[in-house]
């Protein structure tokens, strides 16, 4: 399992955000869930060291862990089993299959795969988990709102007044034309955490950048939703002649610039890759200089071998 960059920097901007206007952030690392859907051949011990590899790379990428606590699924519905399962149950019984068969998405899959019986467990889990974690805010992507969208309907089916409130977060497209969404097998899609700066440059130089053309610009995503809150602002190096170097302090400026030809697909990708490294290089000197991170990441590349 590889982490795309929305998933590392992303998360951790997000978490980042939330703990600073003073929310405890509770992080379930879903084991039992990702050997629902299969992940690492539903090897559980290979999804925790994945689990573990995860953790090791938001804390390198400097997420605030001053409020967070990380739970892992298996150890919390165990060691409260008997307040988590009857949820599960209810929730599947409030509901018809075809409702629950429309949350399905939130694995990855569409309805025309084959459906197996975890695809059926795995949102009725996931919905008893906003209650079992008491949380008021779900914070998840927007790929992962159906299941969302069914806690507060079963609020409203058990006369509970006090539903999550949703924060779905947007998702980052893939890197190529027409991609929605990354997609993790294939790398031409994705910044992965543990990528180089020369994959890094090379997949940004490849990547969908058409001039003058905001809508469906991927490159222009990333500056909108990794660079300006990450750094607040994003600066392009160019040849006078060129029109000098600017800083960018706002989202606006840059696309009235890039609408009218003044900022062209040669100066946001070069600058993009620089960004994007910069926030990268912290995680690759983590796993080369820590022994533990080091060897946690050999075993997940081994696990990618012999899967």
């Amino acid at each position: 399992m590889r982490l795309t960059f929305d998933q590392g920097v992303l998360k951790a901007i997000n978490v980042n955000k939330l703990t600073s206007a003073g929310c405890t952030v509770k992080i379930w690392i879903a084991d039992w869930f990702a050997q629902l859907n299969n992940k690492m051949g539903g090897d559980l011990k290979k999804i925790r060291t994945v689990g573990e590899y995860l953790i090791e790379i938001w804390k390198a990428v400097g997420m605030n862990l001053d409020k967070v606590e990380f739970l892992w699924s298996s150890e919390e519905i165990n060691g409260r089993a008997s307040e988590y399962w009857p949820l599960v149950m209810d929730i599947a019984r409030r509901n018809t299959l075809p409702r629950i068969i429309r949350c399905s998405q939130i694995m990855g899959r569409n309805d025309t795969d084959e459906l197996t019986a975890a695809q059926i467990f795995y949102p009725c889990m996931q919905c008893a988990d906003i209650f079992f974690l008491k949380a008021d805010i779900c914070q998840l992507g927007m790929d992962q709102r159906k299941v969302n969208v069914l806690a507060r309907e079963y609020c409203a089916d058990i006369k509970r007044r006090n539903k999550p409130i949703i924060l779905s977060h947007h998702m980052l497209p893939g890197l190529q034309q027409g991609q929605e969404k990354m997609s993790k097998s294939d790398p031409s899609s994705s910044i992965y955490m543990e990528d180089e700066e020369g994959d890094v440059n090379s997949k940004i130089k490849k990547a969908y950048c058409p001039p003058k053309i905001i809508e469906g610009n991927p490159c222009l995503e990333y500056v909108k939703y990794i660079i300006f809150p990450w750094f607040g602002s994003f600066e392009v190096v160019r040849k006078a002649e060129n029109g000098g170097n600017k800083d960018y302090t706002n989202m606006e400026e840059l696309i009235a610039d890039y609408e009218s030809g003044a900022l062209h697909p040669a100066d946001i990708k070069p600058a993009l890759s620089k960004a994007l490294n910069q926030i990268l290089q912290p995680v690759r000197d983590h796993f080369k200089n820590n022994a533990d991170a080091k060897k946690l990441l050999e075993k997940v590349k081994a696990y990618r071998v012999t899967r």
